[in-house]
């Protein structure tokens, strides 16, 4: 007997779905008036692999793969979809770049491809076609994608990681909303906690949420990994009064949070185990989906609050996709980037995805599926809002490498934990960043 196991399983499923969700006959006569137009034609015989991250919303995906079926159809290019987790999928791009062959195209996350440029194709062409046709791209959007001014990859969407939190648990703690200073953020969750409604984050090494409210702590308190010269200056007061108060924060989380990782805080959520959290709107769609009304409708959405930094330091996270240099194919490539962007297929893309990805491009800004649901609207403004990683530095190799190695994150999980005190935690994580920067 042939055995399979679960990892067997989910790529088969992956792979195969592409042709179970079918494109409408509305998008296939679309997609063919573009394929007639398109400044990018395949090569005779084209065919790619794209390899994403798995979906965390399932009309996301369906809309998406949607979408390939219209391109297929329109330009005669097959394209294989494979799926992997966020920590499956990034070791297999840094492979992928340094023996030159694998995927074609890999949807991965953050800005791994200046991890290693020399790998990526330019796109240039196709990201100022699309920049100049669709009202420019944000400023981050263009962080993320540019290196040595030209476009390394395509920042296709931007997803933002808010406050999710249940509503009654927080009135019941004192408190109409999420509060809009993190001092009085941190008596709702000592409140929380005297309830026994805890909220909690993620503080193991959680490519999406971990980095996104570890760099938030930092931020809010005036810290930064680098100054605008690229020194590091991670180990400042401002930093450890950010790591002081988070040691303060730590105390309020539900037992087991020094491990969860992407997807153990949606799943405490949507159990009642945790009443505040950061997350996209996967925990809400889900929570619709599923028809758990009673945390659906007592669920909502509220940006970070501001530290004494005073201004909002939000990190939200970036979906690019990265064009390999190796492929066979670069006009196919060229090709699908673009027919993935246009206004046809874009717009569906967003409504699929139900606010969880939002638009690097600002004429998408209008999208209905924005208002139709008020506890979306706040994501709209995320790729607006967003900082990069980099912090007041430069996007580059540095950078990648101590946002991939989780400086921060294991930084302030640190504190948070006591398993270091604030300032050695600081000093610690000071000494890692160094050795990326002063190679």
């Amino acid at each position: 007997m042939t055995s399979f196991t679960r990892r067997d399983v989910l790529k088969a499923s992956a792979a195969a779905t592409v042709g179970a969700v079918a494109a409408t006959p509305a998008m296939l006569h679309a997609a063919r008036a573009w394929a007639a137009d398109n400044q990018w034609t395949p090569e005779k015989g084209a065919s790619l692999r794209l390899l994403r991250w798995k979906r965390f919303v399932q009309s996301e995906e369906e809309a998406f793969l949607a979408t390939i079926d219209a391109f297929t159809k329109a330009t005669g290019v097959q394209v294989r979809i494979d799926s992997e987790g966020f920590e499956d999928l990034r070791p297999k791009a840094a492979v992928a770049a340094n023996i030159g062959s694998g995927p074609d195209i890999i949807w991965g996350i953050h800005a791994d491809a200046h991890l290693y440029p020399d790998a990526m194709m330019d796109v240039s062409d196709v990201c100022e076609y699309l920049g100049g046709k669709y009202g420019g791209w944000y400023p981050a959007a263009e962080t993320y994608g540019i290196r040595d001014g030209k476009w390394i990859n395509l920042p296709v969407t931007i997803s933002g990681n808010l406050i999710n939190y249940r509503k009654s648990m927080v009135q019941k703690a004192g408190f109409d909303g999420i509060p809009e200073s993190t001092e009085d953020f941190l008596k709702l969750m000592q409140n929380l906690k005297a309830n026994g409604t805890p909220g909690s984050f993620a503080l193991g090494n959680a490519s999406g949420d971990g980095n996104a409210w570890t760099h938030w702590i930092v931020w809010s308190h005036g810290g930064q990994v680098v100054d605008k010269d690229n020194n590091v200056v991670l180990n400042s007061p401002e930093t450890v009064a950010g790591l002081e108060y988070v040691k303060q924060l730590g105390e309020t989380f539900a037992p087991g949070a020094a491990s969860w990782l992407d997807g153990h805080n949606n799943k405490a959520f949507l159990q009642g185990d945790c009443s505040v959290t950061n997350n996209g709107i996967s925990i809400y769609a889900a929570a619709v989906r599923e028809g758990m009304t009673d945390i659906a409708e007592d669920m909502d959405h509220a940006f970070y609050p501001v530290g004494p930094a005073g201004k909002p330091t939000e990190l939200h996270v970036c979906f690019p996709m990265m064009p390999y240099k190796h492929t066979k194919y670069p006009n196919a490539v060229k090709a699908l980037l673009t027919f993935l962007m246009e206004k046809d297929q874009y717009d569906a893309f967003l409504q699929g995805s139900v606010g969880y990805l939002s638009h690097p491009l600002r004429a998408f800004k209008d999208h209905p599926v924005w208002t139709e649901d008020p506890k979306r609207t706040v994501f709209r403004d995320v790729a607006e809002r967003t900082l990069t990683f980099s912090g007041d530095g430069s996007l580059g190799y540095a950078a990648s490498s101590v946002f991939a190695d989780f400086i921060v994150v294991n930084m302030v999980a640190e504190a948070a934990t006591g398993a270091k005190s604030p300032k050695d935690a600081a000093a610690d994580a000071h000494r890692r960043a160094e050795r990326y920067y002063n190679v």
